[in-house]
This record gives structure tokens, sequence and C-alpha cells, in this order.
């Protein structure tokens, strides 16, 4: 061999032998011969509350540390976000979605044919937790088999009322319950009756956005109205029934015949709503049994003076509007983010799971819900693990701080077959824009014409799904 080649193959055997020396080092040293640290996990916490609550903030922090003590390799990053369609998509293109935020569900099939969120199914296999899910809600948050999210929680919307009015408008039962309106036209006598009494709102009307009009559905499903009816393989739009007209004209007359609304329902908004219930500005507004602590801590209502009762039956019908809130993943999260995520709402008490540790959490929760006069009630959960649920209701129940008469008639409505209703399924938001723009009409003009309003929106709203859907 000549030496050329006798010392090209020395040096081969020494590079190989020096690479497998360095394949088995566990502490590789960069040129100036610093050890490199193994590259943390980072966890976009999305799901961080709201600097203003401060003792939720406190709750979150200290799962942060247990959660960092157990999983030393994921750093936690407090990043809140709350999902909104001005906000989304800018965020999503600029990559600086967090790596787990809540939205509704309306939007996951949006959100995944933008290529928006992750598909997780293969975390969700390797937990289980694929298996433990409301079949309903995991379709909502899957398309081609292919699984995106997981559900936070569901809710089913009632009336609530602020029981401080109710007793001065001389409307309570011995028992201590409301005697509340079981009908659309009762609703009507009855906030009168608030308003002559106390000089405030009977009822919070939703006009300022897009909640506008997904409240109205609520209202006019009861009329018997259905927005969205498919005709030979299409969706045709179906606004100006004379269905929908009879609710519209029912919210019209709230304003102009009974005027029992707040000051300026332009203004108020799904928060706003809340805050009205909260401060005693209105005596009645729709929501669901997942946001009792707006009204109470948010807003400083006494935990003794919320109610939730059934919403009022129509002359077609009796119907709580469905929906929910699941937790979405940033369609640029590694597998490993998305693991740290999962691992986070099970250690929280947010997930299929019962250990010490989760229900530590749930524990946590509730315990931090009494000290800040929030309602501990049942809540509408998604999963449908029988030892989970078990373990919720335990909790509930040892954590209790309301007199459950003041809920148990929605409890028990929302149980019966056919009460709960889905929103529409095509184009809900932009539904809901349409159906908003009426009702802006109707409560700021006395003369507006509900006919010609509607045939409007319908005509807008046919136009979108031709565009956007009968393809």
């Amino acid at each position: 061999m000549k030496k050329g080649y006798l010392f090209l193959a020395v040096l081969l055997l020494f590079s190989f032998l020096m690479s497998g020396c360095n394949k088995g080092n566990k502490s590789p040293t960069t040129n100036s011969g610093e050890i490199q640290k193994e590259q943390k996990v980072v966890l976009k916490l999305g799901i961080w509350p709201e600097d203003t609550l401060t003792n939720d903030v406190q709750m979150f922090e200290k799962w942060k540390q247990q959660f960092e003590a157990k999983y030393p390799n994921v750093e936690v990053v407090p990043d809140h976000y709350q999902y909104s369609l001005d906000t989304f998509v800018p965020m999503a293109e600029a990559g600086k979605l967090p790596t787990i935020f809540e939205t509704w569900f309306t939007e996951p099939q949006k959100l995944i044919a933008g290529g928006f969120v992750k598909d997780i199914t293969s975390e969700l296999q390797q937990k289980g937790w694929d298996k433990l899910m409301n079949p309903s809600i995991k379709d909502l948050l899957s398309k081609d088999g292919k699984i995106y999210g997981v559900p936070r929680d569901g809710y089913a919307l009632g009336l609530y009322l602020n029981l401080d009015l109710f007793e001065k408008a001389g409307l309570m039962n011995p028992d201590g319950t409301a005697k509340y309106p079981k009908t659309w036209d009762e609703l009507a006598q009855v906030a009168k009756i608030i308003k002559d009494k106390t000089g405030r709102a009977g009822f919070c009307l939703l006009a300022k956005d897009n909640a506008a009009g997904w409240h109205f559905t609520q209202i006019a499903w009861d009329f018997g109205a259905k927005f969205e009816i498919q005709q030979d393989g299409k969706w045709v739009a179906n606004l100006n029934s004379p269905e929908v007209i009879a609710a519209m004209n029912f919210v019209k007359d709230l304003k102009w015949k009974y005027n029992v609304l707040t000051d300026d329902p332009l203004s108020e908004d799904w928060a706003s709503g809340f805050q009205a219930i909260g401060t005693g500005r209105a005596a009645m507004y729709l929501g669901a049994q997942d946001a009792v602590n707006q009204p109470t801590q948010v807003n400083g209502l006494p935990v003794d003076k919320l109610s939730i009762v059934p919403v009022p039956a129509g002359p077609k019908g009796q119907y709580s509007l469905m929906g929910g809130t699941p937790y979405m993943f940033s369609a640029n999260a590694s597998s490993e983010e998305i693991m740290a995520a999962l691992n986070f709402l099970e250690m929280i008490g947010k997930a299929p799971v019962v250990t010490d540790e989760s229900i530590a959490g749930l524990r946590e929760d509730a315990k931090n819900r009494v000290e800040n006069g929030v309602p501990v009630i049942p809540g509408f959960p998604a999963w449908i693990d029988p030892n989970y649920l078990k373990t919720l209701d335990d909790v509930i129940k040892e954590y209790s701080n309301v007199n459950m008469a003041l809920y148990n008639d929605y409890y028990n409505w929302i149980k019966k077959e056919g009460v709960l209703r889905p929103e529409e399924p095509v184009l809900t938001q932009d539904l809901y824009a349409e159906l908003t723009k009426v009702i802006q009409a109707v409560i700021t003009d006395k003369n507006a014409d509900v006919n010609k309003l509607l045939d409007n929106a319908n005509n807008n709203f046919q136009d979108l799904l031709d565009r956007n859907v009968n393809k």
C-alpha cells in the first residue's frame, strides 16, 4: 500500500473512533469547551388567567411551580390569550400563538381548515384520552379521523337572575327562590315589574357584537325559528321566516313597548351582560353555568344573590343553546410541547384522569372559588370516563357553597331529552353578525321595518353561503 493511502486509512480510522467516543459522551462540548445545556421545552400557556383575577393568577403560579418541579425539562411561560376573531389569524400567521389556548366550539373546523392548529391524535392516543371524550364533542374537534383539540367544558344557556332585584320587586317565594318567568311573554311582564319598582333594567339584551346574534338564536328557536335549511345538498338562508320575524318583533317590544332594557344595549357585550347582573344594572340575562365567576368574583355579586333558571319557553318550544370551550394547540407546536400542555391539563384536573395530583388540582380550584365567592356548582363535563365524573361530583359536594334550590330547576331542565341544541352549523359567526345588524336597527329606531331588515339580512347571508359553502 502506498504511503499516501496508508495515511488516509489511518486518518479515517481515527475519525471513526473519535466519532464513536463523542456519541457516547453525555456531556458534549462546544469549541470553547463549555458544556452544552439540554434545551428546555417551552410551554406557552395561553390559558393563563388575566392579570385582574389576582387569586386565579396565584393559583396558576402555584401550579407552575409544581409542574416545573415534576417536569424540570419544561419551562412554563404565562401567555394569556383571549380568543378573538380580530386577532387570531394575524397572530397565527406571525407564529405568535401560545402553545395552548381556548376558543369556542363554533371555531375548530375553520381553524383546522386554515391550518392554524395542530393534529394531536398521536399524543392523545399515547395517553388514551381519545377514547374518553364525548363522541359528539370529539366530532367537533376532528377532521378526517384526526383530532385537533380537547374539551375544557361545555355549557348550556339558562337565565341568570339577580335575586336582590327580585327581592326588591317582591318577586320571591317563601323558600328563597325567585318567581321567575316561565315564558318569554312572562319575562316581558316580570321585567316591567322590576323596572317599575326598582328603576333598574329588567333584562340585559346584547347588541354590540356577534354575541347579540348568538343570544338571539336562543330566543328565536323558542318561536320556532330555523335559520339554516338544507335543500338538494345546498344550504339555504331562512332569516326572514315568520318565526324569526315574530322573535325579532318581541325583541323590539322589549325596547319600545315595555322599556325594560339597559340604557344602551349597543354597548352591551358578553362581559358587560354579566357586569349588569353583578352590579344590579339588570335583573335577568342569558348565561350558562360555566361563567358564574363573572357576576360574582369579577363584578362583586354576593354568592347567595345569584340564581340560574331555565330559559323561558316560547310559543313553539323551550330550548337551551349548547356550546363549549375547547383547548386547541398552535400549528407550530412540537410534539414535546403538546405533551407538556396535556400533562399540565392533567395536573390541574382538566383531563379525564384521576390521580392524587389531579384530585388536588380539582380541590384547589374549588377552594379558590369558595374563597372568591364563586358558586361551586356542577359543570357540563365533556369527558365520559365514569371515574372522573364521580370524582368531579365528589369535589363539588365537598366544597358546595350555595343553596342548590337556586339552580335545581335549571339542571333538571337541561337533562330532559330534546332540550339541548347546538349552535347553527354553517358560517355560524357570519350568521350572528347579520342578526346583530338587525337587532341594532330595531332597538335604535322605533319605526324600523323588521320584515325589510330581515329580508336584507337573509339576502346577505345567502350570498355568503353561496360563495363559501354552496360551491
